[in-house]
C-alpha cells in the first residue's frame, strides 16, 4: 500500500521529517545514534532487531535485562520489531517493510547483508527510490574494507589516540565513544542530503559513511597544518593545541577553563592582575609571539589564577569578556544552571523501566518542533503493530510469533 505523504500540519506536530519512514538495522552506538536523531526529527524509525535483541540492550546500567541505560539513550522515538532474518518469513517481512520505506540504514558488513538478500542492488530492484545508507568501518574501495572497526580501533587508526601523547606523555583513548558519535552525526547529514536530492529528482541512491575516513577528515580539520601544502611546509599539528601548557587552570578551590584567545584578551587578563610586564610580553597582535611561548604564557597565567577562587576567576573573566567556564563533573551536570533553565533533561515514565530521565533533542525548529518523546522500545514491542500496518492478519501474526520468525510483546 502507498504511504501517505505528510502535510505541513503533520510536520508542525511531529517534526520536519514527518512522513519519512526509516528502516533501522543498526546496533551498538554509531547507527542507533544517527537513527535516533532522524526519529527525533519526526521520522517513523522502525528498529529491526534479532530475536535476542541488539547488543547494546545489555551494556550499561540496567533495572531490567534488555533495557540498559545506553540502549535507552540511543533508541527513543523508535518502534521495535524483532525478526529472525535467517527464516524465510523474517526476510519476507523485511522485504515488505522496505517496500514502504524511504530510507534503510544498516551497519552490517556488505557481504553479510548481501547473503541475506538485502544488498543495495537487490533492494533497489523492488524499491528503486530507496535511500540506502550503510555505515562501514573503512571505505569499501580500500584494502581495509573487510576489517572490523570499533571506536578504539578507529581512534588508533585516525591518529587521535597517538595525539594524546603530545599532552599526557603516552597514547591514550578519549574516554568517550567519539568516533562512533562523530560518524553517527555524519551519517545523519548524509541521509538528509540524499533525501533532499530525492525530493528534487525522485532518485534514490547508495550512501556509504565510513568511520575511518570520517575521523581522518575530522582530525585534519585543524591539524592538517603544514601537510596542507605540497611540498609540505612542515608536519601536521595545530601548535596552539600541541605546544604544551594548555589545560584547565588551577584556582584556590578547584579549576577553571580560561581561553584568552586574542592579544587584547591576554592584555586585559594580565592587566587585571596589575601585571603590565606580562601584558606587554604576551599581548602582541602577532599570534606567532604567543605561539612561540605557549608553555611560559600558560604557566604565568596559572600562577595568577591559583591565587583566587573559581567563582572569583569566573567573575573576573565575565567582566573583561574572556571566555571561561568552571569544570563540571558528569554527575554535576544535572545542576548546571544552563541545563536546568533550558530543560535539557526531561523525565518520563517508561512502560517497563518506570521513571527515567533523558536528554531532549537539542535542535530547535520554529515551525516543526521536535517535541515527540517516546521512550526506547522493549524488544519486539511494536512487532504486531507494524505487521498489522503491513496488512498481516492477527492469525498470521500469531503464527509467525509461534514459529519464532518474530518476537512480540504482550
Amino acid at each position: 500500500m502507498e504511504k501517505e505523504s505528510a502535510s505541513i500540519d503533520d510536520a508542525k506536530t511531529s517534526g520536519p521529517l514527518a512522513g519519512v519512514r526509516v528502516v533501522d538495522i543498526t546496533s551498538i552506538v554509531l547507527g542507533p545514534l544517527a537513527t535516533q536523531i532522524l526519529a527525533d526529527f519526526g521520522a517513523d524509525v522502525i528498529k529491526v532487531e534479532p530475536p535476542e535483541g541488539e547488543l547494546m540492550r545489555a551494556n550499561g546500567v540496567s533495572r531490567n535485562a534488555g533495557m540498559s541505560s545506553i540502549f535507552m539513550s540511543l533508541n527513543r522515538n523508535k518502534r521495535s520489531i524483532a525478526l529472525d532474518l535467517k527464516s524465510e518469513s523474517g526476510t519476507q517481512i523485511l522485504r515488505d517493510l522496505l517496500s514502504q520505506a524511504d530510507v534503510l540504514v544498516h551497519n552490517m558488513r556488505i557481504p553479510a547483508i548481501e547473503r541475506l538478500g538485502f544488498g543495495y542492488d537487490a533492494v533497489r530492484e523492488f524499491k528503486p527510490d530507496i535511500v540506502y545508507c550503510v555505515a562501514t568501518g573503512f571505505d569499501q574501495n580500500g584494502p581495509h574494507r573487510d576489517k572490523p572497526a570499533f571506536d578504539d580501533v578507529i581512534q588508533a587508526a585516525c591518529g587521535l589516540a597517538n595525539l594524546n601523547s603530545t599532552t599526557v606523555g603516552s597514547p591514550n583513548y578519549v574516554p568517550s565513544l567519539i568516533a562512533d558519535k562523530t560518524t553517527g552525526m555524519a551519517l545523519v547529514n548524509a541521509v538528509l542530503a540524499a533525501l533532499f536530492c530525492r525530493e528534487r529528482t525522485g532518485v534514490g541512491q547508495f550512501v556509504e559513511v565510513p568511520m575511518f575516513e570520517t575521523m581522518v577528515a575530522f582530525m585534519f580539520t585543524e591539524h592538517f597544518a603544514g601537510l596542507t601544502f605540497n611540498p609540505s611546509l612542515g608536519g601536521a599539528g595545530y601548535s596552539r593545541l600541541l605546544g604544551g601548557g594548555r589545560k584547565p587552570a588551577p584556582t584556590s578551590d578547584g579549576h577553571i577553563a580560561i581561553l584568552p584567545y586574542t592579544g587584547a584578551h591576554w592584555r586585559a587578563f594580565f592587566n587585571a592582575f596589575d601585571r603590565p610586564d606580562l601584558a606587554n610580553k604576551y599581548g602582541s597582535p602577532d599570534r606567532s609571539v604567543r605561539n612561540n611561548s605557549l608553555v611560559s604564557m600558560y604557566a604565568d597565567m596559572m600562577s595568577l589564577t591559583i591565587q583566587r577562587t573559581t567563582a572569583e576567576m569566573q567573575k573576573l573573566c565575565d567582566e573583561i569578556d574572556i571566555p571561561a567556564a568552571p569544570l563540571y563533573a558528569l554527575d554535576d551536570l544535572l545542576e548546571h544552571p544552563q541545563v536546568k533553565e533550558v530543560d535539557l533533561i526531561g523525565e518520563t515514565e517508561h512502560p517497563s523501566e518506570g521513571a527515567i530521565r533523558y536528554v531532549r533533542p537539542t535542535t530547535k525548529y520554529s515551525m516543526t518542533p521536535t517535541e515527540r518523546v517516546c521512550p526506547a522500545p522493549t524488544l519486539g514491542q511494536h512487532s504486531a503493530e507494524i505487521l498489522s500496518e503491513l496488512g498481516y492478519s492477527e492469525l498470521e501474526i500469531s503464527q509467525l510469533d509461534a514459529s519464532g520468525a518474530i518476537v512480540t510483546q504482550p
